[in-house]
């Protein structure tokens, strides 16, 4: 089998991959879907859109590490099937309220937190229960087929929402078709996880009960410099420079006056790249800090880029080679983070990843909408890469000074270890 997809070898884990493309499909739609309600229940509105979408990943923020102490001290499979249908469940209603047409700006904010709280239960679990399928020598290989397959998602995904809601007529009760289609992904996860083998599972060691659990994962990432470089890098691109659900919908709209299936299609060319930075992110055997920096300095002079282009298609043919060094990044940082952690520990710093780059959302989103709104779409582009841009040269700053020199992960870990025991 070839290396860039050797975890499918491993049957659990082929079963798992297989519910997990039908629900990020799923996922990619209502994302789609979610956006144009919002701006068809607002005419438009850039700073709504940015506050759905704020609200969305505002549980990410504030409960991340608490659903990391869990992925850690309970068994991940079970709590997965827990976390399926809390996401399911307002996906369900925001779906029912959209279709029969009562559906009202509220209700699109509440159930976006709702279904945010059970996104930050379910990422840190679903992130640290990888290796418990493949083990260690595959978790490279199998956190880039993860990603893969999102962006797999990612292509058919939002083409195939925007095609069906025009199709439908492109209201709001066309919105709601796709969500609902969502809600119902979510049987795929769910019937995979019970068809595991759980036998051939390699569950890690749960961490003791007691008080200060979060906060001994906080000092573990603290006395790693190579981690804290991560994760201050992924901070500024998924706070200012991955809102491509309200920036591409801004431009379709406003800048390239397009309508909600070219806006889908603009998922789609992203993707692409995505995709391909996910495979190449999968034949690696290991990864490297340098290469979280120098994607993400790529990607924020890409997002400059993009905000300038003159066209809508000029526009599209940028996507994919932002989607391309988003994607490297993104999938180093995920593998550099699990790969290089303490097992017992992984579950914790998972969620603190989670944290900073999804749940930075809440304050990136509004801003950048607020940027839209007063200076009109392009900037939601141009701010966001210079923002990005900016902070990782001051992260990286900070870390050479820290540190004095680049220095190496093995160095970093072994640092990290006496930092676990005094904890």
């Amino acid at each position: 089998m070839s290396p860039t997809f050797s975890s499918l070898r491993i049957r659990n884990y082929r079963i798992y991959a297989g519910g997990a493309v039908v629900s990020n499909i799923g996922t990619w739609m209502q994302r789609v879907a979610q956006d144009w309600l919002v701006l068809q229940l607002t005419d438009n509105s850039a700073t709504a859109l940015g506050i759905v979408t704020g609200l969305q990943f505002l549980p990410m923020l504030l409960l991340s590490p608490v659903g990391g102490l869990v992925a850690d001290r309970f068994a991940k499979r079970k709590v997965m099937i827990v976390t399926q249908l809390m996401m399911a469940a307002p996906a369900a209603l925001l779906g029912t309220l959209a279709v029969t047409g009562t559906v009202q700006l509220w209700h699109a904010y509440v159930l976006a937190f709702v279904f945010g709280v059970g996104t930050a239960f379910d990422a840190p679990v679903r992130q640290s229960f990888v290796v418990e399928m493949v083990g260690q020598k595959d978790l490279a290989n199998a956190v880039g087929l993860n990603s893969a397959s999102f962006n797999s998602a990612r292509i058919v995904g939002p083409a195939a929402a925007g095609f069906l809601i025009a199709a439908l007529g492109s209201g709001v009760e066309a919105t709601g078709w796709a969500i609902l289609i969502n809600a119902v992904s979510y049987v795929a996860v769910i019937a995979s996880l019970l068809r595991l083998d759980t036998t051939l599972l390699r569950p890690s060691t749960p961490a003791e009960r007691g008080r200060g659990g979060i906060r001994v994962g906080i000092t573990y990432v603290r006395g790693r410099p190579d981690l804290m470089l991560v994760l201050a890098t992924v901070f500024f691109v998924g706070t200012f420079g991955m809102n491509f659900q309200m920036t591409s919908a801004l431009m379709a709209t406003e800048v390239f006056g397009k309508g909600v299936s070219e806006y889908g299609v603009l998922g789609s060319f992203m993707a692409v790249g995505s995709l391909t930075g996910a495979l190449v992110a999968a034949r690696r055997a290991a990864p490297r800090v340098r290469t979280v920096v120098g994607g993400a300095g790529v990607f924020s002079v890409l997002l400059i880029t993009m905000g300038l282009m003159p066209t809508y298609w000029t526009y599209a043919a940028v996507l994919p080679f932002a989607g391309l060094f988003a994607l490297t990044m993104v999938t180093t940082a995920n593998a550099t983070i699990q790969l290089t952690v303490a097992p017992e520990m992984r579950g914790r710093v998972a969620a603190l990843y989670l944290m900073i780059f999804m749940g930075g959302t809440p304050i990136g989103a509004p801003l950048i909408g607020l940027i839209g709104e007063v200076l009109g779409a392009r900037w939601t582009l141009i701010g966001g890469g210079v923002i990005t841009l900016a902070g990782l040269a001051v992260s990286l700053l900070l870390y050479l000074r820290h540190t004095g020199s680049v220095i190496s992960q093995d160095e970093n870990q072994r640092f990290a270890l006496t930092v676990t025991a005094r904890a």
